[in-house]
């Protein structure tokens, strides 16, 4: 028992937030995603990986006789 009234709650709690529609700053989200345009351009070359130069050469061991 009272679990109706609870259950009415959570009800229209759970409607108001399946419903709700905030205002969205279009001008602000324009800002934020030009910026990381930005940083993505700059950070390509921070990120290039040199081709590898190997000074040695690893030999193959040779077996030995039992």
């Amino acid at each position: 028992m009272g679990r109706g009234r609870q259950k009415a709650k959570q009800r229209k709690v759970a409607r108001d937030l399946k419903y709700y529609t905030p205002e969205t700053d279009y001008a602000a989200l324009e800002r934020e995603l030009k910026a990381s345009q930005r940083s993505e351009e700059e950070d390509e070359d921070y990120y290039e990986i040199p081709p590898a130069i190997d000074d040695w050469e690893i030999e193959p061991r040779s077996r030995s006789s039992r």
